[in-house]
């Protein structure tokens, strides 16, 4: 089983696709092509995505049972003592979010204190 998820790619490449898998959605094809078309198709998707981002995932012979390429994701596939992970970007903090002011709000202080 294959599946190609695709963001933001030109219409073209999704007609492509769907010359071999089935679009079940916007951007998801589904089938279920040999290896050798598959790593043709991946080429295909690399070459003409242009902007846009690409995942692939297909069945496989190990733990997890499956395995995943990404095309010009910010998160990256990790091996991790032969698991496939997946690392995210550590999230920007903003500089309200990094430094809280310390204490109670007026408003908590009424509430707690009981002054009205």
């Amino acid at each position: 089983m294959t599946i190609i998820v695709l963001t933001n790619c030109p219409a073209g490449l999704r007609g492509f696709l769907t010359r071999w898998l089935l679009e079940i959605s916007a951007g998801v094809f589904l089938g279920s092509p040999s290896a050798r078309v598959r790593d043709a198709l991946w080429e295909e998707v690399q070459q003409y995505a242009a902007v846009g981002r690409a995942l692939l995932a297909y069945t496989t012979n190990n733990e997890q049972g499956f395995t995943f390429r990404t095309y010009d994701h910010i998160w990256r596939p990790v091996d991790h003592e032969g698991v496939t992970l997946i690392q995210r970007p550590k999230a920007l903090t903003s500089t309200a979010m990094s430094s809280p002011t310390s204490g109670w709000s007026k408003a908590s202080k009424r509430r707690r204190f009981g002054s009205r």
